[in-house]
C-alpha cells in the first residue's frame, strides 16, 4: 500500500456514557439510540448511511464463521428481525447452529451496539405480511435469486427476473417458500460509546434466569 494503515487514527470526543444514563430495559435503550441515529442522519443529510444496517455473524456447526451486512426490519420485546433466503449461506448456517451475533455501528454518534442470541424463524404469517410491503422489484428479486449459489453471469439473474415479470403481470407476487424472517432473541447486548484515548464507555446487559437484565460496565 502507498500509505500506512497504522497512521489511520480517530479520537472519539462526542460524549460519554454512565450507567445512570441507561434504561433498565435494553430494548428501550436500543430504541433511544436508534432514534438518535436517525436524527443524526437527518441533521447531517447522511443519506448514504442506513441506521438499520447491521453486521450479522453466523457460524457452521463446526464453528467456521461468516459475516455480512443485513437490515433490521422489525424490533419488539421478542427480538431483532431480518429477512433473507432460507437457502442462503447464512440460512444454512443458522439451520446447523441457531445462534448469531449482530453489530450496529453508528459512526456519526461514535456508538456501537452488539447483540448475541438464539435465532428462530418468525411465523409464515409474519413473513407474508412483511413481504407484501416490499417494492415489486424486491418481491420478484426474492424469487429470481438463488442466494449464495454460483451463477454464470448477471444475465442469468436478469433472465429470471424477466420471466417472473411475465408470470406475475399484475404484481401479485406470492411469498417464496424459501424466503422469510429470522428473529435474534438476545441474551446479551452491549452498548459502546467512543471516548478519547480508546478509554471507551462500554456496558453489557445479561439476561438473568428470571427474565430481568443485569447491567455491568466492561473494560474498554
Amino acid at each position: 500500500m502507498s500509505f500506512s494503515l497504522s497512521d489511520l487514527r480517530k479520537d472519539y470526543t462526542l460524549g460519554g456514557l454512565q450507567e445512570g444514563d441507561l434504561n433498565p430495559d435494553p430494548f428501550k435503550q436500543f430504541e433511544k439510540w436508534f432514534q438518535d441515529a436517525l436524527a443524526a442522519q437527518k441533521k447531517f443529510n447522511a443519506t448514504y448511511l442506513e441506521a438499520n444496517a447491521m453486521t450479522l455473524a453466523t457460524a457452521t456447526k463446526d464453528g467456521k464463521p461468516s459475516a455480512r451486512t443485513v437490515l433490521l426490519k422489525q424490533l419488539d420485546a421478542r427480538g431483532f428481525v431480518f429477512f433473507t433466503n432460507y437457502e442462503s449461506r447464512k440460512g444454512q448456517e443458522l439451520a446447523e447452529n441457531p445462534y448469531a451475533a449482530l453489530c450496529f455501528h453508528w459512526e456519526l454518534l461514535e456508538r456501537q451496539v452488539c447483540v448475541n442470541g438464539q435465532v428462530e424463524k418468525i411465523s409464515r404469517e409474519e413473513s407474508e405480511a412483511y413481504f407484501k410491503t416490499r417494492p415489486l422489484g424486491s418481491r420478484i428479486g426474492a424469487w429470481a435469486s438463488r442466494q449464495s449459489s454460483v451463477i454464470s453471469g448477471r444475465g442469468e439473474i436478469l433472465k429470471r427476473v424477466a420471466e417472473l415479470s411475465l408470470k406475475y403481470p399484475t404484481g401479485n407476487v406470492p411469498l417464496p417458500p424459501f424466503w422469510g424472517g429470522y428473529r435474534v432473541v438476545p441474551d446479551e447486548l452491549q452498548f459502546w460509546q467512543g471516548q478519547p484515548s480508546r478509554l471507551h464507555d462500554r456496558f453489557r446487559y445479561l439476561k438473568q434466569p428470571d427474565g430481568t437484565w443485569k447491567i455491568d460496565r466492561l473494560s474498554p
